[in-house]
C-alpha cells in the first residue's frame, strides 16, 4: 500500500469517528496499521453493515482506493447517506461528577505523545445523544506533526494506555496536514488542554 492510499485509509478512520464504535474503529486502525489490510477491510466494512452506518458517495470513492476488492458485495451492502451527519455526542472540558478520574491517563499519554512526534493533547468529556454507538468517556485528541502515521501513532497509545493502565478511552490522532472530521473538530472545541510540546 503506498503513501497516498495509506492516507486514504488514515482519512476514512477520521471521518468515520463517533459514527461506528469505538471498538470497531480502533481494531480497523489497527489492523491497517499492522499491514492486515485484507482484515481491515473485512472489519470496516463488514461492522459499517452490520451497525447500519451510512457512508457518503464521496467516502465510498476514498473507500475504492484502498479496498482489495473495491466493487465487492460488501461495499455494495453499506447504505449510502447523502450527506454526513453531525456528530451524536456532546462535548465539554469537565465531566459529570462521578465521571472516573482521568489524572493517570493525562500523565501517561503526555509522556506518550513525544515518541510519537505529538505537538498537544486535549481531553473532552463525550456525552452521548440519541443514536450514539457508546456510552460516555474521556475523549483525547493527540495533534502530532506533519507526516506522521496516525494510524501507527494510534495503535501505540491506545495499546500503551490498556497495557500500563487497563484502560480503553477514545483517542483521536491527528496530523498537522490532516483535515479534522466533525467528531474531532467538536472534541477540540470543547477541550481542556493536557499537554504541548
Amino acid at each position: 500500500m503506498d503513501a497516498k492510499t495509506y492516507a486514504a485509509v488514515a482519512e476514512v478512520c477520521r471521518r468515520l469517528a463517533g459514527r461506528l464504535s469505538d471498538d470497531v474503529l480502533g481494531t480497523v486502525r489497527e489492523n491497517y496499521a499492522a499491514g492486515e489490510f485484507d482484515l481491515g477491510d473485512d472489519a470496516l466494512l463488514l461492522n459499517l453493515a452490520y451497525q447500519g452506518v451510512g457512508i457518503t458517495i464521496e467516502e465510498q470513492t476514498l473507500m475504492r482506493t484502498f479496498l482489495g476488492d473495491p466493487d465487492g458485495p460488501d461495499l455494495a451492502d453499506v447504505p449510502v447517506i447523502a450527506e454526513v451527519p453531525p456528530p451524536s455526542y456532546r462535548f465539554s472540558p469537565g465531566g459529570p461528577g462521578n465521571a472516573p478520574d482521568p489524572a493517570l491517563a493525562d500523565a501517561l499519554l503526555s509522556a506518550e505523545a513525544p515518541a510519537w512526534r505529538g505537538r498537544s493533547l486535549h481531553r473532552s468529556w463525550r456525552a452521548p445523544l440519541d443514536g450514539a454507538p457508546d456510552a460516555g468517556a474521556w475523549t483525547y485528541v493527540l495533534r502530532v506533526a506533519e507526516g506522521t502515521d496516525e494510524l501507527a501513532a494510534f495503535s501505540g497509545v491506545t495499546s500503551r494506555l490498556w497495557v500500563s493502565l487497563k484502560q480503553k478511552w477514545p483517542v483521536e490522532v491527528i496530523a498537522e496536514d490532516s483535515a479534522r472530521g466533525p467528531y474531532q473538530a467538536a472534541a477540540l472545541a470543547a477541550a481542556y488542554p493536557v499537554w504541548h510540546a
